[in-house]
């Protein structure tokens, strides 16, 4: 259900918008690399403005998306090491589990030790 109202909300808008620019650009358009000589037919590429504005969305999508990337590194790094730290005191559990508890010895009585501590009886 929600994803339906994202859809009617947010994607069907932008696509009629995104429709309309290309329909609206259909022109072409010089994109030069070089500023000196913008002659130069070798460093000159000739494409419909929409194509130019798509291919700036998409490299400015995937610089973002590196950026984001890179920034949450230390996050992805400390959940790794949680997670071996997990992994660790799982194995030390199911060790100790495993092996059985040492036999204590039984402690002794208060009366037949003679301690000072113990009342006589009545």
């Amino acid at each position: 259900m929600l994803n339906r109202i994202f859809l009617i909300l947010v994607v069907i808008p932008v696509a009629i918008v995104l429709i309309a620019l290309a329909v609206a650009n259909r022109a072409p358009a010089a994109f030069t690399v070089d500023p000196f000589n913008p002659g130069n037919p070798a460093l000159t590429l000739q494409l419909p403005l929409f194509v130019m504005l798509f291919l700036a969305l998409a490299a400015g999508l995937l610089l973002g998306s590196f950026a984001t990337w890179l920034n949450q590194g230390r996050y992805r790094r400390e959940a790794r090491a949680k997670s071996k730290e997990v992994h660790a005191l799982i194995q030390e559990i199911s060790q100790r589990k495993a092996t059985p508890p040492p036999a204590a010895s039984p402690a002794p009585s208060p009366q037949a030790s003679g301690s000072a501590l113990s009342v006589p009886r009545p």
